[in-house]
């Protein structure tokens, strides 16, 4: 029976452990091209424009061995040129696995409905768990472990946040959470994420106050305020977000030994200040590296069973 990857909500925490085992191990044999996907191919189907997500997707590809097509919003207008169960089923005979980035979380989960070959989610309105997993390898990378760890996210609980708030508590790490009203986390995923959290020994504590979701953190996580889609509301989320910027003075309240995370692109001085986001503690481009050693974890795990 095939598996996809729409939502880490599907995925055990000793799957979850095992992805993130399989991607430090294909980063410490990163210069090694691998044979694994040798006469596979894989469709990227993006209706967004992207930079890290098309490229550490085709570069992993190419690195164990794959073949990338990668399909436009021009190629392919999902739903609309073509209804995504005949595009399902269609590149269902050409390709072994299917990425799929999209707005709307149900064309995805349309997609892997109807598709006989694995689907992964490159990002939709609800998820993004290929960033998910690329975060918590680089925790670990910074602090050797996961329990005991709190990561603070301070922001709009979007889709960024609800993976990574489901990644965390898999793995044991407590989360916070501080944003302003009218820009809280799905309720339904918060409650799913909360039951995994108590099975695992952690908590997840929604609040409004930034300073207090900072307090004593090891991890300090920030997102765009505006996101592609959402140019029409700048003004008013700018507006909104006031109170919440992560700045020299947040960060002081944090753990002597933080990290700072920004799942990119950035808005400099605007959710973060540039002092912070280009200081010692951060690890942006550490998160962005392990992009592509996550999704070739996944990759295996989906069309090989192993890494």
């Amino acid at each position: 029976m095939k598996r996809d990857l729409i939502t880490l909500l599907d995925y055990s925490s000793v799957e979850v452990l095992s992805l993130i085992d399989s991607a430090d191990k294909l980063k410490k044999q990163k210069d090694k091209l691998r044979t694994d996907l040798k006469g596979k191919s894989v469709a990227l189907v993006f209706q967004k424009p992207s930079n890290r997500t098309r490229v550490s997707f085709e570069v992993g590809i190419h690195q164990l061995g794959g073949h990338c097509l990668y399909l436009g919003p021009d190629e392919i207008n999902l739903g609309k040129r073509e209804s995504t169960h005949d595009v399902a089923k269609t590149l269902s005979r050409y390709v072994q696995c299917i990425v799929a980035r999209v707005f709307d979380n149900k064309d995805i989960v349309e997609l892997a409905r109807h598709a006989d070959v694995p689907v992964i989610n490159a990002l939709c309105d609800l998820y993004h768990p290929c960033q998910a997993l690329a975060d918590i390898q680089t925790i670990r990378e910074q602090f050797g472990k996961f329990k005991g760890l709190t990561l603070a996210y301070v922001g709009d609980g979007n889709n960024v946040f609800h993976s990574l708030m489901v990644a965390c508590v898999k793995v044991g790490i407590n989360v916070r959470f501080a944003g302003p009203q009218g820009y809280d986390p799905n309720p339904v995923i918060v409650k799913r994420a909360q039951e995994v959290a108590k099975a695992n020994q952690c908590v997840i504590e929604p609040g409004r106050d930034s300073k207090e979701a900072v307090k004593g953190a090891h991890v300090i996580y920030s997102d765009v305020w505006v996101s592609m889609g959402q140019e029409k509301e700048t003004a008013k989320r700018i507006k909104d977000f006031e109170g919440y910027q992560i700045n020299g003075d947040l960060v002081k309240l944090a753990h002597k030994d933080y990290i700072f995370m920004h799942c990119l692109p950035a808005h400099r001085d605007l959710e973060v200040t540039a002092d912070v986001i280009d200081g010692k503690h951060s690890v942006i481009f550490d998160q962005a590296e392990n992009r592509l050693h996550v999704q070739k974890s996944v990759l295996l795990y989906l069309l090989k069973g192993r890494s």
